[in-house]
């Protein structure tokens, strides 16, 4: 979507970093600037003494539409309301990946009047982050192919058994499976392979779960690149990979501080995808916002089924998080299409579909009380939402016994979200929430698997391949079965089928393999169809992007 003019004017009046800075009591001098509008903030602002008794927000939602429901703008406009009612808030969310901003949905940064700025830049390279990642990941696999063509293979790697792939920051269906090392002795040794996209590589995972440097590289050190003939691991510390991968990332790590188009902090860090990997912002970015405001206000990607479970799952615990509510982002389209209306004609009012698509409202609030927490609705107001259907969301919620408020921070910035602002605020400061999480690390693999797909997704049962079974038994033999799982599976269904929409039952979630990020600290077990490989939509948001001779951007957003 395109800025208008007023906005283009509001953006353009961008506040010097260290003016933002100076809000979050950051002096200048501990800023690392890229520019003028962006800084990178070292790790040594983290304190966890001052972290106890702030307040952490998480933005979750209900299942999406393939256009997603602006939880990123509802997550930027939530801060902008609770710093107009007084409260010392930053908004902490992921960085966008180039695969989304080409691909379907566009720009990844908030919209209308809740937007990060730079927007351009944040949307685009930014400070080189993902480029980082992506060359750490890949310096790993030209390392490891080395091993096995110029050392001769020391560490016996069975190359039918190598896991670890590379990866690039676009959707590229072409590149999912390829045969390398073709041409000859003097090309290597050929095998199957092939490129995940960036954001769900084990490297970004790392990143977003470590808690400084050292302990990014030893995470690095840990991962497993392949099995030897005997079905030992090989892990990334054996190819002497890890100092190198941790050098690489010496400036990523640490978090970037911009600006909302109201001039309030935020932080970016880490972009993975809550589909096909753990989907939110970075432990340390968290506890960098806590550190330096009252409440941080942070999203994870998709739904509760998604990235609100790994968030509370894998995140919370890995970092010692307590949420102290839960925001669940709806909109009326999404509902609308749970009722099965065609996505290009969610736009006209249809208050009966509105009702018949609340069960996957329902379903997202009832995972959130799964975890203890208290849920607030924020429905995302568009413009083609009739009042009739607001009433029916706001009228369910209150008999379910749920606070509900409208969201419209797209056209009125943090105005258009004070009342939700307010009951979030009451919400966190009432103390009811009591974080649990759903299942304890020591439970075997299988266990975990079945607490999700049956209170989460509301499955009857799971269902594993052949080759799944064979390598559950190999996790148990290598001591990698009290690791925490990280489902990956279509974003738009409860289940594991894109098509069985709304709130499904009597469903099975069939696991077809496992992938392994034991570095990160987790496996993967890989639902259904879902590929770690997005591809392009038939008409990319890439066609719609364009620069004029000065250099301004247009149809990024």
């Amino acid at each position: 979507m395109h800025l208008t003019d007023q906005q283009i004017a509001r953006a353009s009046k961008m506040r010097p970093i260290a003016q933002i800075a100076s809000k979050l009591g950051v002096p200048e001098e501990d800023l690392r600037p890229y520019g003028k509008y962006v800084a990178k903030l070292p790790l040594k602002l983290i304190n966890e003494e001052r972290i106890k008794g702030k307040k952490l927000i998480l933005v979750t939602g209900i299942t999406p539409t393939k256009a997603g429901e602006g939880k990123t703008t509802a997550s930027i406009g939530l801060a902008e309301g609770l710093n107009k009612i007084g409260v010392k808030t930053v908004v902490v969310i992921r960085e966008p990946s180039l695969g989304p901003v080409f691909g379907m949905k566009g720009g990844a940064a908030g919209g209308g009047f809740a937007q990060v700025l730079p927007m351009e830049s944040i949307n685009l390279h930014f400070t080189g982050d993902f480029a980082a990642v992506e060359k750490a990941h890949n310096l790993l696999a030209a390392l490891l192919d080395n091993h096995i063509h110029s050392q001769k293979n020391t560490l016996g790697l069975d190359p039918r058994k190598i896991v670890w792939k590379r990866v690039m920051d676009m959707n590229e269906r072409a590149l999912r499976d390829l045969v390398i090392g073709l041409g000859g002795p003097a090309q290597g040794v050929p095998r199957e392979s092939g490129f995940d996209i960036t954001a769900a590589s084990e490297v970004m995972a790392a990143l977003c779960l470590s808690k400084d440097l050292m302990d990014l590289k030893e995470k690095l050190g840990n991962i497993i690149v392949g099995f030897t003939y005997q079905d030992e691991p090989v892990r990334a510390h054996q190819l002497k990979a890890q100092g190198a991968m941790a050098a690489l990332l010496k400036h990523t790590i640490m978090p970037n501080l911009v600006q909302t188009i109201e001039g309030n902090p935020a932080i970016i860090h880490g972009g993975p995808f809550a589909n096909i990997a753990q989907g939110s912002n970075s432990i340390i970015a968290t506890k960098m916002g806590l550190s330096l405001a009252d409440y941080v206000v942070t999203e994870a990607g998709f739904a509760s089924d998604l990235g609100g479970e790994k968030f509370l799952n894998l995140k919370c615990q890995y970092g010692s998080l307590k949420p102290d509510v839960a925001v669940v982002v709806a909109t009326i389209r999404a509902l609308k299409s749970h009722a099965g209306i065609p996505f290009d004609e969610l736009k006209n009012p249809d208050p009966e579909a509105v009702k018949n698509g609340l069960p996957n409202l329902e379903k997202h609030i009832e995972n959130m009380k799964h975890f203890m927490l208290v849920p607030v609705v924020a429905i995302n107001r568009f413009a083609t939402d009739s009042e009739e259907e607001l009433e029916i969301v706001k009228n369910f919620c209150q008999s379910q016994g749920v606070k509900v408020a409208l969201c419209d921070a797209w056209a009125k910035g943090g105005e258009g979200v004070v009342d939700l602002a307010q009951e979030v605020k009451k919400a966190a400061e009432s103390g009811m929430s009591n974080f649990t999480p759903l299942y304890d690390f020591q439970w075997g693999i299988e266990q975990k698997i079945e607490s999700i797909a049956r209170k989460i997704y509301g499955a009857a049962e799971v269902e594993y391949s052949v080759k799944a079974k064979q390598q559950l038994k190999l996790f148990g033999k290598i001591g990698l079965d009290k690791l925490p799982v990280c489902i990956a599976k279509t974003q738009y269904s409860l289940s594991d089928d894109p098509k069985l929409i709304n709130k499904p039952t009597g469903f099975t979630i069939k696991i077809r393999e496992f992938d392994i990020a034991a570095g990160a600290g987790f496996i993967i077990p890989i639902a259904g169809t879902i590929m770690r490989m997005p591809g392009l939509p038939s008409k990319p948001a890439a066609e719609n992007i364009d620069i004029d001779a000065e250099g301004n951007i247009t149809g990024l957003f």
